[in-house]
């Protein structure tokens, strides 16, 4: 009986140290999500923003604005943050001012750059099989 004790507790500590990555504290954490708020606008809707445009206009490209400030009526504020679990956390801000008549004079801040779908290599156009 000995000489099979002295294995067992030898294969024992072998499985036991390649379970020590798995800290017992970490298996009970709770689940952080990324939170997003606000409203997420990219540059390619922002170039279709053209001055001379109007509210509803700038309201069916950018969408409705997070703020719209009864002391300052004539800019709307498009704010977007997100918070992601390990990372610092990422702001935008764009501001479009509009004149007296309701009309788009200039758009100033920051905008997500828009996504673009990555084409493979062998998805070239214009390649002749031969």
């Amino acid at each position: 009986m000995a000489k099979l004790l002295k294995p067992v507790l030898m294969l024992s500590v072998l499985f036991l140290a390649g379970c020590s990555s798995l800290n017992p504290m970490n298996w009970f954490t709770a689940h952080r999500m990324d939170i997003q708020q606000g409203n997420y606008v990219t540059e390619d809707a922002v170039a279709r923003v053209k001055p001379g445009m109007n509210r509803s206009q700038v309201r069916f490209l950018l969408g409705t604005p997070l703020l719209t400030d009864i002391f300052h009526a004539n800019r709307w504020d498009y704010l977007y943050r997100i918070d992601r679990p390990g990372k610092p956390a990422e702001e935008k801000n764009l501001v479009v001012y509009f004149n007296g008549n309701d009309q788009v004079e200039r758009v100033d801040g920051q905008a997500f750059p828009a996504l673009r779908p990555q084409l493979e290599a062998s998805n070239t156009i214009g390649q002749v099989k031969q």
